[in-house]
């Protein structure tokens, strides 16, 4: 039972401790997106086209070219772990277009008098655009074993892997909440969205190494969250890949900037319904 549902409860059932509470109405949001996505598939099949095209493609023709060095690992195994964070940030960072829509429905005004805590509304939406995202992690597997890719199949580095993908997500469909909350329209939101989607792709190490940036990029992708996803998918994802920073630092990284943008996205939530 979470506090979402207005039942009344008999008075022998005890109030949960406040932190389960939070998990179960964190967990309440999530699954609502995810029965959605149950009814409606079509969404991320259509967003599985793009990373198909690029490694296909774009993949295989700079392999052929060799204009890009990546040391002994082949181009389309240094590029399958950049086009699985690629898909990730895509479908996340236009996921705050849902939330304008659910606000156009009466659904945002639903959620905000219901007695659960604003961070657990904002993170159950975090948590459903991570694990939607595991969907598309799962073709861009296929797609790579069938071109080659030498991938890392054992059960500790596919949890690794769905870790960072889901952590990674949730953190840009908060960063996209964020700017659904200040824009307040689809059609400007639909704008920035492009905007900052190219920015964040091309200023991390997922289609080049940092190695081959000049300064000033590298200065961006150092602080880039997305080139900590990729290093941390190379490394796990990839036989024979290094990372670029340790591990620990990826995951830290990723985590952080979940955390933050879930208090920031919190706070400016309220303000979409107004």
């Amino acid at each position: 039972m979470t506090s979402l549902e207005r039942v009344e409860r008999p008075a022998a059932w005890a109030e949960p401790p406040a932190a389960i509470r939070f998990v179960l109405d964190a967990w309440t949001i999530a699954e609502g997106e995810l029965r959605k996505l149950r009814h409606d598939p079509t969404e991320l099949l259509t967003r599985a086209v793009q990373p198909i095209l690029w490694l296909l493609v774009f993949g295989q023709v700079m392999a052929q070219t060799r204009a890009i060095s990546t040391g002994n690992l082949p181009y389309e195994d240094f590029l399958a772990p950049g086009i699985l964070a690629q898909s990730a940030l895509f479908s996340a960072i236009f996921f705050g277009i849902a939330v304008i829509w659910e606000r156009d429905l009466g659904v945002l005004h639903k959620y905000l008098v219901s007695p659960a805590a604003r961070s657990a509304l904002v993170t159950g939406k975090a948590l459903a655009g991570g694990l939607r995202a595991l969907v598309q992690a799962a073709m861009v597997y296929i797609v790579a074993l069938l071109i080659g890719v030498h991938l890392r199949l054992d059960p500790v580095s596919l949890v690794g892997v769905a870790l960072v993908v889901v952590i990674g997500s949730a953190a840009f469909a908060t960063f996209s909440l964020v700017i659904a909350c200040l824009v307040r329209t689809r059609e400007r939101f639909m704008g920035i969205g492009q905007i900052l989607t190219m920015p964040l792709f091309f200023a991390s190490s997922a289609i080049y190494p940092i190695a081959m940036m000049p300064g000033w990029l590298k200065v961006v992708a150092q602080v880039n969250p997305l080139t900590y996803q990729v290093d941390a998918l190379r490394g796990l994802m990839v036989q024979g890949a290094t990372e670029n920073f340790p591990l620990a630092l990826d995951f830290g990284v990723l985590i952080a900037s979940t955390v933050v943008l879930i208090a920031i996205a919190a706070r400016l939530y309220p303000r979409l319904a107004q």
